[in-house]
């Protein structure tokens, strides 16, 4: 039986009540479809943190790089910074692994509360963000911050875009979408950013004449978050860099009813980093009242990333199973957790998609 060795990292607050069903449903399913995912638990996060000064021991990214996938809750504690936690731990994985590509799917279930007037419009897009470049200060520097001040009432920073970068994330979104409806739309800010924009864009233009098969559209960003409001059904695969991909990857997990069921996976040709899109909620820990869906959902994600990388059918049909089972329980009421209005806890929402997958 083939087994697989992946690096749980639980981190802060939900994370340590949500990884567990992530990983108590990744283990029905490699029994249901005969192989092995062996989750080992690193104890790294904010309590590493305040206990030792960092987030992960010297030698993490080492001990990471020999398993097959990593799989993260959550970080994020009211005594720790934020850029400590962004940059003690999150960053330095993606960092070490290039895992360029954020992909985060959003469906609407049906039932699921929505702010939407008109519920019964269906959403079911993909977002592939560009993970190394763009505007964020950390991205954008080999040495040094991407923002700096020249002086105190001046404060300056720098964009990197790359015609590497720009290529081989159109290369995922196009890829992807094949196996989808295929559509891609690429969202930019080309009328104002026109140089970095202007290059992506290119870039981007490059890549869909390689797919003829392949719807390919342009819009403008503000105009792009009125059209997912709107109206998300024309959307199917959307490519864009990284700072206008995290902004309206939330606004879609918020349209489709809740960050709770945002999944979320970094991804390079050889590495892959699963995560859910929300954060630590400290304020919930402990309570039994996380939902797991977003981690459960970034465990399908994770699988089937290996089932692609390792041509093992098993991992793929696995995924299929996972993500069946979830929509399933999301989609009816009594099997919803209490932040969607249903009665059940986290465990037993764990375990009643668990059981779902055993069932099928």
């Amino acid at each position: 039986m083939k087994a697989y060795r992946i690096a749980s990292i639980p981190g802060d607050g939900i994370g340590h009540e949500v990884v567990a069903e992530g990983v108590r449903v990744a283990a029905a399913a490699a029994r249901r479809f005969g192989f092995t995912c062996t989750f080992e638990e690193l104890p790294w996060g904010s309590q590493h943190y305040l206990e030792r000064g960092r987030m992960m021991p010297d030698d993490a990214l080492t001990r990471l790089g020999a398993f097959d996938a990593i799989y993260l809750g959550a970080v994020g504690h009211p005594k720790v910074p934020d850029h400590t936690t962004l940059n003690g731990l999150l960053l330095p994985i993606r960092r070490a692994f290039e895992q360029y590509a954020n992909v985060r799917p959003t469906v609407l279930f049906p039932g699921v509360p929505t702010p939407l007037a008109e519920r019964e419009k269906p959403i079911d897009i993909v977002l592939v963000r560009e993970n190394t470049e763009g505007f964020y200060a950390d991205r954008s520097m080999h040495l040094g911050p991407g923002e700096f001040m020249p002086t105190p009432d001046l404060a300056l920073a720098v964009r990197k875009i790359t015609r590497q970068g720009c290529t081989r994330i159109a290369e995922t979104a196009f890829a992807l979408a094949l196996r989808r409806r295929k559509k891609v739309t690429a969202v930019h800010k080309a009328n104002v950013l026109r140089v970095s924009e202007g290059l992506f864009l290119e870039s981007v233009r490059a890549v869909a004449a390689r797919f003829p098969d392949v719807t390919y559209e342009e819009r403008l960003v503000d105009a792009m978050t009125a059209l997912l409001v709107r109206d998300a059904t024309p959307f199917d695969v959307i490519v864009t860099t990284n700072m206008f991909g995290d902004i309206l990857s939330d606004l879609a997990s918020e349209i489709a009813g809740s960050l709770g069921l945002a999944a979320s996976l970094n991804a390079s040709a050889t590495h892959a980093f699963a995560q859910a899109q929300h954060g630590s909620a400290p304020d919930i820990a402990g309570k039994d009242l996380a939902n797991p869906a977003s981690l459960i959902g970034s465990a399908a994600m994770l699988v089937a990333w290996l089932g692609e990388r390792r041509q093992d059918e098993r991992l793929t049909r696995a995924a299929d199973a996972i993500e069946a089972a979830l929509e399933r329980a999301i989609s009816e009421p009594k099997w919803r957790t209490r932040d969607l209005g249903g009665p059940l806890g986290t465990a037993a929402f764990g375990e009643r998609v668990a059981a779902l997958i055993n069932e099928a």
